[in-house]
């Protein structure tokens, strides 16, 4: 009797067992397809109104299923040649100096990562970035250096103060107040990530830095988990805005762990903005002369943006196309 009670408990226990399992693979199956369906890929986005440019020189290498990593590089060297655009790479503002003095960082799928600070007479220090990360056993060369390893790699100096950005700068001299002002040029650093066919994620960021600042200023553009970070696994940030604000929070690196941890991109941005609200606010600072504006990226290819306050619009292109899309904001 014991036993015919013990092979019925037995089979009960293996078809229930059976059961769990086809549901678990089932389940399993389920969930694997509605990722893959739901994934937005590839796509790429990037800071300010100049990245709507800057995202067609992106979307060219993307949509022929080319490397992120290429296509972000692509697209921001279109603001850093651009002599009218008066805060990145080719026509940037100079320092109170008068140097035009460029920082630039870039970050692969594989945590392969290059950056350049205080770099001068270079119009694409972006793509002396990626050399540094491609071609030295360093992540990052700054001031003379830089420029020294540029030009044994082939880039050619060049004069990067445009009559326009030099007639300012001489007319700032008369008065010497640097008080930098809150999205005056509707752009500055453009950083850009992107998801590419393969489901890999890169990112580049790059800028002249603030107009007139002290010679030798850096700010967080060309700081990996600053203005900056990719992690393959989860998603990518750029930052733009106060770098000075960004560093100290090490804000793109707390905003793909905010991700990590379960938040939607615009969670993430908008938690990392309310850092930098806190911080101000304990070092009694005012905030309205702060602006510091994050973009993020995960896996899905879902995206979102914030911001300290209002004035920051960020450029997405998708299948859907190339769009300016207005950051949400916190001081109202």
């Amino acid at each position: 009797m014991n036993t015919r009670r013990n092979f019925i408990k037995t089979s009960a226990f293996a078809s229930a067992a059976l059961l769990v399992n086809k549901l678990d693979a089932a389940e399993s199956e389920k969930f694997a397809n509605d990722f893959k369906t739901k994934v937005v890929k590839p796509i790429v986005l990037s800071t300010w109104n100049f990245g709507l440019k800057a995202n067609e020189a992106a979307w060219e290498i993307l949509n022929k299923n080319g490397k992120a990593l290429d296509a972000v590089e692509a697209g921001v060297k279109i603001p850093e040649g651009d002599p009218a655009e008066r805060s990145v790479g080719y026509g940037g503002r100079p320092d109170r100096d008068g140097h035009v003095t460029l920082d630039a960082c870039i970050m692969d799928e594989n945590a392969n990562i290059g950056s350049v600070a205080c770099l001068e007479f270079i119009k694409h220090p972006i793509s002396v970035a990626r050399a540094v990360m491609e071609k030295t056993p360093h992540v990052m060369l700054v001031g003379e250096g830089a420029l020294q390893f540029a030009l044994s790699q082939g880039f050619i100096k060049e004069n990067l103060l445009v009559d326009e950005s030099e007639k300012e700068w001489k007319e700032w001299l008369k008065t010497n107040n640097y008080k930098p002002v809150v999205n005056i040029e509707n752009h500055d650093t453009i950083g850009m990530i992107a998801l590419d066919a393969n489901g890999d994620l890169s990112g580049a960021c790059t800028t002249s830095g603030m107009a007139f600042k002290m010679h030798g200023r850096v700010g967080d553009s060309p700081i990996i988990g600053a203005g900056l970070y990719v992690d393959n696994e989860i998603g990518a940030a750029t930052a733009t805005g106060h770098g000075e604000e960004v560093i100290r929070i090490a804000g793109c690196h707390l905003v793909v762990e905010l991700m990590r941890q379960g938040k939607t991109p615009e969670q993430a941005c908008k938690e990392a903005v309310a850092r930098v609200v806190k911080l101000t606010a304990n070092r009694k600072k005012n905030l309205k002369d702060i602006q510091v504006g994050f973009i993020a990226l995960n896996k899905k290819g879902e995206y979102g943006s914030f911001c300290v306050q209002s004035g920051f619009n960020y450029a997405v292109y998708d299948a859907s196309g190339n769009r300016l899309i207005d950051a949400g904001f916190h001081l109202k």
